[in-house]
């Protein structure tokens, strides 16, 4: 069959139609890869022909509140390989395997791997300067000598529970390291090339440096001097009682600041590998529970003189040396008892009977309402990893026996951060503070202050003019009372004597 002009014409028009549509799309396609994306993709290109070689960026400084630095960093060089940009391997690990105190065998598989940048690690990590000046003197292609950090501690043991520590890439493990991690940290920088396929780099490219910023410096409501006191009177005790452990808080009762805060047994954060992890990750005054007794019995009195239950020097009470109580007998510390007796003096010879009257005035409902208002029973909130709750008994479960010990300190268990916090509130003018050990953080560039913590209240728990009442009751106390027999022997005394428990 012959085919007609006019039927090729039209196929040959079709078929150039199509070409020309083929043609508009291919221009069209480049023009929006050259001209939409190009940007995109060149720098996607570049990065991926980039190579970084990282510089830390210092960790910040933690000082006490008077400006003491307890923890700041010390430049310590860090050996890298550019694997590809090795020219002689053998050559290059048999020069650096006796600096770096690695096996040449070590030092050949790390810089041989195909990797883009390796580190020579253990050996070539936080290495002194004068060995990184003998590492750059060999001019050793593919060899880098990068900048890193240490943490360094010049106190050794002092307030090393609150601190903490950081680990081998300087990162936050425990304590405040961790806690505020990425406030100190900062943001790491580097010095970046471009190379090609082989890492070789490439002519006629320059080299790109990125600053390291460096983490804000932490100032802390520690008093260095308050701390040094209580951490050589722990030790000294510990060391005649041979106690098991000890524990000790300061805080300022008007603003919840940490002044002082000591757990025995204690560590060198620089070396806490070589301690058993126990000791480092328990911080007693925020995890240790315990049972308060005597010194929950400010809580009953705060109570009881707010809901106006007691008058302290006009109201008497017997004390015959026991309380018998749904069938228990409660027993004074005083055998025969100490007799008629102002509520004055029952707060004076911290007489048992006397506040399980005061408790039964109250009633479970009242005084529990008041122990939980005082912070008993949930955290504190306190800026520690690792705090406790403590127990309380369930109202539902609280009869007579329970009523009576708990209002002079028995059958419930607190941590010593939440026994604290609660006193300083039954004496400050009722007022519960959150308590903390940041103060400030600054910009370790320009000095200037970032955030300052400002103490911040909970609630208020009693009146002013109750808060007042139990302070003159606590003076006396000391002054006639059964407060001036308690010394830090009989403190830790007990604690040799009881093991920390936890939840």
């Amino acid at each position: 069959m012959k085919i007609s002009r006019l039927t090729i014409r039209r196929r040959l028009f079709l078929l150039l139609f199509m070409l020309c549509v083929l043609f508009m799309a291919l221009v069209a396609r480049l023009a929006y890869v050259q001209l939409g994306k190009g940007a995109e993709l060149s720098a996607k290109a570049e990065d991926s022909w980039r190579r970084n070689i990282p510089y830390s960026a210092k960790r910040g400084e933690i000082s006490d509140r008077n400006g003491n630095v307890l923890a700041y960093n010390v430049t310590t060089p860090t050996v890298m390989a550019i694997p590809v940009q090795v020219k002689s391997p053998q050559t290059t690990a048999h020069s650096l395997a006796p600096l770096l105190g690695m096996s040449e065998e070590a030092v050949l598989k790390v810089i041989t791997k195909k990797e883009s940048i390796v580190r020579l690690q253990p050996g070539g990590r936080k290495i002194t300067m004068e060995k990184a000046q003998q590492i750059r003197d060999l001019d050793l292609p593919g060899i880098v000598v990068a900048e890193d950090n240490k943490r360094y501690y010049p106190y050794g043991e002092l307030a090393a529970h609150i601190l903490g520590f950081t680990g081998g890439y300087n990162q936050g493990l425990t304590g405040l390291e961790s806690k505020y991690d990425s406030e100190l940290s900062g943001m790491n920088g580097s010095v970046s090339y471009l190379s090609d396929a082989g890492g070789r780099l490439m002519p006629g490219s320059s080299e790109v440096y990125v600053e390291p910023k460096d983490g804000l410096n932490l100032q802390l409501t520690i008093d260095k001097s308050i701390q040094s006191i209580m951490e050589r009177e722990l030790d000294q005790a510990m060391a005649r009682l041979q106690a098991n452990s000890a524990l000790a808080i300061a805080m300022d009762p008007k603003t919840g600041e940490i002044l002082g805060m000591v757990s025995r047994p204690g560590y060198d954060p620089s070396n806490y590998q070589d301690v058993d992890p126990q000791i480092y990750n328990r911080n007693l005054p925020i995890w240790m529970t315990y049972e308060p007794g005597s010194t929950f019995k400010i809580i009953t009195l705060a109570a009881a003189l707010e809901e106006k239950k007691v008058d302290l020097k006009h109201d008497q009470f017997f004390d015959p040396g026991y309380a018998k109580v749904g069938g228990a007998t409660l027993r004074c510390w005083k055998r025969g008892g100490h007799g008629s007796q102002s509520f004055l003096q029952v707060v004076e010879n911290s007489c048992n009977p006397g506040f399980v009257a005061l408790g039964q005035r109250l009633g479970k409902e009242s005084l529990f309402k008041y122990i939980k208002d005082f912070g008993f029973g949930t955290k504190t909130g306190i800026d520690l990893n690792g705090e406790e709750n403590g127990i309380l008994f369930k109202l539902s479960k609280v009869g007579p026996v329970e009523l009576a010990t708990t209002s002079f300190g028995q059958g419930v268990s607190v941590t010593p951060i939440q026994q604290i916090t609660a006193v300083s509130a039954a004496i400050n003018g009722g007022k519960l503070y959150k308590p903390h050990v940041a103060k400030s953080w600054t910009n370790p560039e320009t000095g200037q202050i970032v955030e300052s913590i400002e103490p911040e209240l909970v609630r208020q728990v009693i009146s002013e003019e109750t808060s007042k009442q139990v302070r003159e009751a606590l003076e006396s106390v000391v002054a006639n009372g059964t407060g001036g027999m308690h010394s830090l022997t009989d403190i830790v005394s007990v604690v040799r004597q009881e093991q920390p428990r936890r939840l």
